[in-house]
């Protein structure tokens, strides 16, 4: 069976299967040293710091003392999903392993990672506090516009520069490739990050299906009725607090399996999605009018 397995490897990417892309929030993922564990297992803290500003100094008393504050803000994780598969082991020894091999390695590709990456854009479309506009982008020069000003409220705000990634539909990107001038290449060269983003994993709220309630089972995601097409979003990703804590991705062969003969393929996804209370002026959204 593991010859078997081994050589169909070879040949899996040439079956019928679905395009996908990988993970495009992953540039987001925050340096979980920054942060410490919880009271609670299921819970993290942040550290968030404020100062006083400049005061005048005096010739005869000096400096005027300041006080600077840090606290700790506990968050917790908001993201647990997962699956089990089973392969019968004659149906995956007659199909040369591909029933088994092509499940296991599809499953996160096709489900789990466009899941996760919609959940994300989802989840920081629609913090309090985030910069939100809802515009009709048809044209090339109509997204460079609404880019320039975009930039033009995060300059204000005085967000960073360096960090600022650029999230949009491949649509609204070639609509500005297609333009072809120096001013439409220098706006895209401007971010540390140009990521293009299919429509189907960039709404402003999305539902996650339980998988268990009538009408859920096929679990995965779906755009929620009140949620929006997401034309682009400008990220500073130092306004994000991204973490991936737990990820489960085991198999089970049919002689460890103690219910059934066969295969068993287990996927768990544990993180947490969440923005800064303080920065939350480093995100903006442009999503469509409908």
């Amino acid at each position: 069976m593991a010859n078997s397995i081994a050589l169909v490897k070879k040949y899996v990417d040439k079956l019928d299967d679905v395009y996908k892309l990988a993970s495009l929030t992953e540039i987001l993922e925050s340096d979980a040293s920054t942060v410490r564990q919880g009271t609670n297992t299921n819970e993290i803290i942040i550290p968030k710091i404020d100062m006083d500003g400049l005061a005048d100094y005096s010739r005869s008393g000096g400096y005027v003392n300041g006080d600077d504050k840090l606290t700790w803000e506990t968050v917790k994780f908001d993201y647990d999903r997962g699956r089990a598969f089973s392969v019968d082991a004659m149906d995956n020894e007659e199909t040369i392993g591909i029933s088994f091999g092509m499940l296991s390695s599809r499953f996160v590709r096709n489900k789990v990672v466009p899941e996760m990456d919609a959940y994300r854009f989802a989840k920081y479309a629609s913090a309090s506090g985030i910069t939100v506009k809802s515009e009709a982008l048809t044209t090339g020069d109509g997204v460079c516009s609404a880019i320039t000003a975009a930039n033009n409220v995060l300059d204000e705000a005085e967000v960073d520069t360096e960090n600022r990634i650029l999230f949009i539909t491949p649509t609204l990107h070639n609509a500005i490739i297609a333009l072809d001038t120096y001013k439409s290449k220098a706006m895209l060269e401007g971010f540390s990050a140009v990521v293009k983003v299919p429509q189907t994993r960039f709404y402003t709220a999305i539902n996650l299906l339980d998988g268990k309630t009538e009408g859920e089972e096929i679990g995965g995601y779906k755009k929620a009725t009140a949620g929006k097409n997401i034309n682009f979003m400008i990220i500073d990703k130092s306004a994000v607090m991204q973490f991936t804590k737990h990820v489960v991705n085991k198999v089970i062969a049919p002689e460890d399996n103690q219910a059934a003969d066969a295969w068993k393929f287990f996927y768990r996804a544990y993180g947490l999605t969440d923005v800064y209370e303080n920065r939350v002026k480093g995100i903006y959204c442009s999503h469509s009018t409908t």
